[in-house]
């Protein structure tokens, strides 16, 4: 049940992610425009580079080390201090090389320094540690009430084209403010080191889980840098307002993959595999079947919804929304076994060969496919790399599960989600485009999904029922 809670703690809070940017995400496109948007999205991409190089492999390593030690006061303090002192340092020598890149850069400096906000910021980020101990309702409170501050402030400042740098302010100070207020609860959880830190010990593990970090970072990020290069800022613009609705819907499903890697790591360090691979295999078919509705709903409202949502400058978002829907499934599905099942077990090779994997491929067909058919060729490129990433760690672990009986199990889901977009898609094409149409769409796919679940008799239903009937 604890799992259960924490699932629903961290989807809630991924319920408000996807709210506030219906509220936002409308506003600031028709203030801002495309330019504004592709130079925010743009100069943010460059500044992940240098967060992820002084991160290294900290957020998922100390995770994973606390989940541990999760039962153990004095090791997990000790744990604690260690890993915050090495993120201190990385942070620090990430910063010194971003003051040098500040110095050679002469377009949007002042962008560029206060999206540095964010590099600072994170040197204090210890969601890692309450993730570990399974401690959600820390971060999600926290998460809800920076937000929500984020929201108020953009409305009331953000007024014109020229405000880019107060809506980057506003974006950045805010994750810097949510860091630091987590720090209080920490009296309560841990206390000074015992013996002397150790710091250089989890150097090694860290780098080794930064390999698939910066493998991630190059195809999450790199798509925005190509298309800047090859085809324009603009299309930067038109590339981010589509990618940040997916990964907007995207953590409904991924939500329990960061619930399931401190449950699954403890079942690892306690011996007890048997029912982590139970239990992720049930994970697996939830979450295929929390993300193809997804899908397939995504793909059946997006023509219509781009130029209604973001503003007639937007139309050419709608198709690319389409095309980059499926890319909710392949997630879904690298995060169970990634996330939930690789990492949790120590098989950092197959984990980072699959993102890996996907990175080099992304990057070469981004060489291919943007100068040929420039932000949509970049979308295909960024499709076919995610759909590796899944097929690679499905193959890794074939001995482990019975892959193509999870596969398999997969088809009702699919029929529904199928059955489900034909009628969204008609009626998108066919009504006009407002929110009393839109929410109707969204309601009578959601009722076609859950009936033919029912009708067919889901694993999804049937674990649904279980779940209703216990309370």
């Amino acid at each position: 049940m604890k799992v259960l809670k924490n699932y629903f703690l961290n989807s809630s809070y991924q319920l408000l992610v996807v709210i506030l940017p219906i509220i936002t995400i409308p506003y600031i496109s028709r203030i801002l425009g495309p330019e504004g948007i592709g130079i925010n999205a743009f100069t943010y991409t460059i500044i992940q580079y240098f967060i992820l190089a002084g991160n290294i492999g900290i957020t998922t390593y100390g995770n994973r080390e606390i989940a541990y030690h999760q039962g153990n006061k004095e090791k997990r303090s000790q744990l604690f201090w260690e890993i915050a002192f090495l993120r201190f340092i990385t942070v620090g020598l990430s910063l010194s090389t971003f003051a040098v890149f500040l110095y050679l850069q002469e377009a949007n400096l002042i962008i560029y320094l206060l999206q540095g906000i964010a590099l600072f910021a994170s040197a204090f980020d210890i969601s890692w540690y309450f993730m570990g101990v399974e401690k959600f309702s820390r971060t999600v409170g926290r998460n809800f009430l920076v937000s929500i501050l984020s929201v108020v402030c953009i409305f009331l400042f953000i007024k014109q084209p020229s405000d880019l740098p107060i809506y980057v302010m506003i974006v950045t100070g805010s994750t810097l403010i949510g860091n630091l207020s987590l720090w209080p609860y920490l009296r309560q959880e841990i206390s000074r080191p015992t013996k002397k830190m150790e710091i250089k010990r989890h150097l090694r593990p860290t780098l080794q889980l930064f390999l698939p970090q910066v493998a991630i970072q190059v195809y999450a990020v790199a798509n925005k840098n190509m298309i800047g290069i090859f085809d324009s800022i603009t299309a930067v613009g038109y590339f981010n307002q589509s990618n940040s609705i997916i990964l907007a819907i995207t953590p409904f499903v991924t939500s329990l993959g960061t619930v399931m890697l401190p449950r699954v790591s403890n079942m690892f360090a306690s011996g007890d595999t048997k029912s982590a691979k139970v239990a992720l295999a049930k994970s697996f078919d939830v979450m295929s079947g929390l993300a193809t509705p997804l899908m397939f709903g995504i793909m059946g409202i997006s023509i219509n919804f781009a130029p209604f949502f973001f503003g007639k400058d937007f139309q050419v978002v709608g198709l690319l929304m389409m095309i980059q829907a499926p890319i909710i499934l392949f997630m879904a599905w690298s995060n169970v076994i990634g996330v939930q099942y690789l990492l949790p077990f120590n098989r950092l090779r197959p984990f980072t060969v699959s993102v890996t994997i996907g990175a080099i491929l992304n990057v070469l067909l981004n060489f291919i496919l943007i100068p040929l058919y420039g932000v949509h060729g970049s979308m295909f490129a960024t499709l076919i790399a995610e759909m590796a990433v899944a097929i690679y760690q499905l193959y890794v672990v074939r001995q482990e599960f019975d892959v193509w009986s999870m596969l398999f199990n997969s088809w009702k889901y699919f029929l529904a989600g199928f059955l489900m977009f034909g009628v969204i898609y008609y009626l998108n094409t066919h009504w006009s485009m407002n929110i009393t149409s839109l929410l109707l769409q969204v309601v009578i796919g959601a009722i076609i999904y859950v009936v033919l679940n029912v009708v067919m008799r889901t694993n999804l239903f049937i674990e649904g029922k279980k779940l209703l009937s216990r309370k």
